[in-house]
């Protein structure tokens, strides 16, 4: 009986200390909820962007649409901004060009080329809707090599490739940079400046 008590008792004991210790979590600001409350309200505070098709300058042809296509997933997953198609109301319009799109050679054999790169030139400017103010600009250039074979045909598809994922190392760059321009205050510093007085008439 000595020893059942004592078991008994022991029990307790570590029901208590283990209800009394018990873990805590805490964490700062709000938490997540289910539903999406959250995402809704952090993105009031974005600003609203609309992405305007490329204007393609370079030589490859049909790149505008692709290429606004990976801005567009890119600005919407990592630049800090909302992205809006134009039938919305946005705070800014982003616009841009294809400067050009070069395929270098890397490397030679014997008798043919081994090697070949694909680089891409985008520039692009981010302009306030309402007052047609300059908020950012910025040029990027993405790369990607690819190796040459025998079959003209599988190169020319090797090569589209390549023009394809330059186009989108150049997005996610831009929305990094762009993220990069929110985060160090560009907007708020910009809209906290007070717009010129015209002198009053005497």
């Amino acid at each position: 009986m000595d020893m059942e008590y004592a078991k008994k008792t022991v029990c307790v004991l570590l029901c208590g200390l283990l209800a009394g210790c018990g873990y805590q979590f805490r964490v700062e600001g709000p938490g997540p909820t289910i539903g999406g409350a959250n995402v809704a309200a952090s993105q009031e505070s974005q600003p609203r962007l609309v992405i305007r098709t490329l204007v393609n300058n370079s030589f490859e042809p049909n790149l505008e649409t692709r290429y606004t296509n990976y801005l567009r997933h890119e600005f919407s997953s990592g630049s800090g901004a909302q992205v809006v198609p134009d039938s919305k109301a946005a705070d800014l319009v982003l616009t841009g060009q294809i400067l050009s799109v070069t395929v270098p050679t890397l490397s030679f054999g014997q008798t043919t080329t081994l090697e070949r790169r694909a680089e891409v030139v985008v520039m692009v400017k981010v302009e306030e809707i309402r007052t047609k103010q300059l908020v950012w600009t910025q040029t990027a250039r993405g790369a990607s090599e690819f190796y040459v074979t025998s079959d003209l045909q599988f190169n020319r598809s090797l090569q589209n490739r390549a023009v394809e994922q330059a186009g989108r190392f150049v997005a996610a760059d831009l929305a990094a940079r762009f993220l990069m321009h929110l985060e160090s205050g560009g907007l708020t510093k910009r809209a906290a400046a007070p717009p010129a007085i015209p002198p009053s008439d005497p």
